[in-house]
């Protein structure tokens, strides 16, 4: 149901799976005969939880019993007894412009050293895909060889729930994935190939960090979602256009892309308070007289 109605991703669909295995041990395996008052009982199993980890094993558990009762094999719906943590949208880490030059400088550093290794232009590649185009992890490592034609300008990407879209390539991105798609050899499907097919997610924030860590970046601050954040805040700085972005990124709903908004609105007033003149005659106005 979640694959072919809800149009749900693998990924998601591997979380809601964890979620109800987990649920299930706790309530020693009477998940799907479980009453409220025995759901009720998990709110306190979770308690140690992060807010979002509740919320998101609720919504697994919500979706489990609206089918159980759509294919009229329960008569209730005990999921009421379930906890509703108050959540507030934490805003996106993001890094600062000079943080991502210094992260390209030491990526393109690598690439001219004497002797570099091909994993250097792959690397380089990764970054410019990342960065130059806001694509998710998983997008970018699944990419198939054939995705990049030099006279095309853009990707049309697979995302979520299987929606395609079109997704803009910078020509500096376009240039170097170029490059490193001649170096992959022309019988591999995948463009970021690995032994067993492409390359990983994990392996894909490893490298990240790496590079950050090499670039003299704390390696916690940086990942492939935070460059993803990056590529839209830094766009929407630059001026461009809510909707454009929110195809760019392939949100279904625009709500999700206005969160970048805040972060530039938070971004700039910090800006005022630090670096305003008036910001300096702050103290002398709160002096008692």
């Amino acid at each position: 149901m979640c694959a072919a109605e809800r149009g749900l991703a693998a990924n998601s669909i591997a979380a809601y799976r964890t979620d109800l295995m987990q649920a299930s041990e706790l309530l020693a395996g009477r998940l799907t005969v479980a009453d409220s008052e025995l759901l009720g009982t998990l709110a306190a199993e979770w308690r140690a939880l992060a807010a979002s980890s509740v919320a998101r094993k609720c919504s697994a558990l919500r979706h489990f019993y609206g089918f159980l009762l759509d294919e009229n094999l329960r008569e209730d719906d005990p999921s009421p007894a379930l906890p509703k943590p108050g959540l507030q949208r934490p805003l996106p880490k993001i890094l600062e412009k000079q943080d991502v030059d210094r992260l390209f400088t030491q990526a393109e550093q690598a690439t001219e050293m004497e002797g570099a290794p091909p994993t250097a232009l792959r690397d380089l590649a990764l970054l410019e895909l990342l960065y130059g185009s806001g694509m998710r992890a998983t997008e970018l490592v699944s990419l198939p060889r054939n995705a990049l034609r030099s006279d095309q300008p853009f990707l049309i990407l697979k995302g979520k729930g299987g929606k395609e879209r079109l997704v803009p390539l910078s020509d500096r991105a376009r240039l170097v994935a170029a490059r490193w798609r001649n170096l992959v050899d022309s019988d591999q499907p995948w463009l970021f190939p690995s032994r067993t097919g492409h390359i990983s997610r994990i392996r894909l924030f490893q490298i990240v960090r790496a590079l950050a860590g090499k670039a003299g970046i704390d390696p916690a601050r940086v990942s492939p979602h935070v460059l993803r954040h990056a590529f839209a805040t830094h766009l929407l700085a630059g001026g461009a256009d809510l909707r454009a972005l929110q195809t760019m990124l392939g949100h279904a709903d625009i709500a999700t892309t206005q969160i970048y908004t805040h972060v530039e609105s938070s971004h700039l007033v910090a800006l005022v308070n630090e670096r305003h003149p008036l910001a300096r005659r702050a103290g002398q106005t709160n002096r008692q007289p």
